[in-house]
């Protein structure tokens, strides 16, 4: 039990901090982000570059990948979304927009890092036994799931109390009172579309270190992001984190009790998902839609 619990704190700490982008840029622009795994893509092969290849320190690798991500999520939706944003009127163009952005990153990642599988070297040796064995974890696991759950309450504290932050908030709540409030839109749905692809990045860089990285990681990388906010609530900060530790402890849950019956995990989480839905289709702490 306690491995379980041990391996479930630990994927959903990650799951969260991916979800957390996600949710983020759909309360402030309500544009379902489908590049956001090849964004995850991306940071793991920035910090692997740095980390691997030019020999830095890890946490310069990481720094790399957050800033990189953080200028390209601007530079996305500066260009790309707000333009289209102003001139549609329907929800579907950005959709297509974002469903293109994602085959782009696609061909831009296999045309500079390749297909192949690539790692990096343990940012920390050994293996911590708690209990006479009932729990094992390596020590990264541990270092990388600290670092997760030390970015999601860097990332509360920011929200919650910086004036950049509350800003955002204000949008998510009601875009026109805010504007109206003097809140500069482009300005922060910009901010908030960087501040949403730099998480994607970060947690990229953090789990290439464990699991490695490679091109074909995008889309499903979007798919357990999209499942996670739709547990939590679209939109929905504390929602997100939920849904992340949710999905990461139905994935633990699922990987020990049916590991003897084949690969079935994620066919119990899908049809799981399809039942929560249809009984609410907010999600946990999201509003009815409507």
């Amino acid at each position: 039990m306690e491995q379980v619990l041990a391996n479930g704190a630990y994927l959903g700490a990650q799951y969260a901090l991916i979800a957390l982008g996600l949710t983020l840029i759909f309360a402030l622009m309500n544009v379902l982000n489908f590049a956001h795994g090849q964004m995850y893509v991306i940071g793991g092969f920035v910090t692997y570059t740095v980390y691997a290849q030019l020999g830095l320190p890890f946490v310069v690798g990481l720094a790399a990948s957050a800033v990189t991500l953080a200028i390209v999520g601007a530079l996305i939706e500066k260009f790309l979304f707000r333009p289209v944003i102003k001139k549609s009127v329907r929800e579907e163009s950005t959709m297509l927009l974002a469903a293109g952005i994602a085959f782009f990153l696609d061909a831009i990642i296999l045309l500079v890092f390749g297909e192949k599988q690539r790692g990096v070297p343990k940012i920390i040796n050994g293996i911590f036994n708690y209990n006479d064995y009932t729990m094992v974890m390596p020590y990264d696991k541990i270092l990388v799931g600290f670092l997760a759950i030390a970015s999601i309450v860097i990332f509360i504290l920011y929200m919650q109390y910086s004036k950049t932050g509350r800003a955002m908030r204000a949008l998510a709540q009601d875009k026109v009172a805010a504007q109206l409030m003097g809140v500069d839109v482009d300005k922060y749905s910009m901010i908030g579309f960087a501040l949403g692809a730099m998480l994607a990045g970060v947690v990229g860089g953090l789990l290439v270190t464990v699991t490695g990285i490679n091109l074909g990681m995008g889309g499903p990388t979007s798919i357990k992001a999209f499942m996670m906010v739709m547990i939590g609530g679209a939109g929905v900060i504390s929602g997100a984190i939920a849904g992340g530790f949710i999905l990461g402890m139905m994935e633990a849950v699922g990987l020990s009790v049916l590991a003897a019956y084949g690969d079935i995990t994620y066919l119990a989480i899908f049809v799981s998902l399809m039942v929560f839905l249809a009984i609410r289709p907010q999600g946990l702490m999201g509003k009815p839609w409507g």
